[in-house]
């Protein structure tokens, strides 16, 4: 099965559908993604838009979610920046705090007051 991602005039997913294999295949019998997104807008119409997504990550960093971002520069789709002091990994496309969480086995959250982690 294949994932494609409808997304809005400012590349935020609205939601992520599965396509049949056999609806993506070109008159060669290759996947392809173009042929995805006709089979899409047949069913949503020409207007929309829509690029396929890898459920396991295997390409465009991340599997997409209903309010993710597609960044066309990166060709990834990017999860909600979790808190303000996070920054964008652009090799990864996840989010890291300004400091590690402590490796010691501990439950931690994140405390954005203190930019810090708070064992639970």
């Amino acid at each position: 099965m294949a994932h494609f991602a409808q997304l809005n005039a400012s590349s935020i997913v609205q939601e992520v559908i599965v396509v049949n294999n056999s609806d993506i295949l070109d008159p060669d019998g290759n996947e392809s993604e173009a042929v995805g997104v006709a089979f899409c807008q047949s069913l949503f119409g020409a207007d929309t838009i829509w690029r396929q997504t890898s459920y396991n990550g295997t390409f465009r960093c991340n599997y997409a979610g209903t309010g993710f971002y597609y960044d066309t520069d990166l060709d990834a789709f990017i999860a909600p920046q979790p808190f303000p002091s996070w920054t964008l990994n652009t090799t990864t496309c996840q989010w890291q705090p300004p400091v590690p969480m402590p490796n010691d086995g501990k439950p931690y959250t994140w405390n954005e007051g203190l930019l810090r982690w708070v064992a639970l």
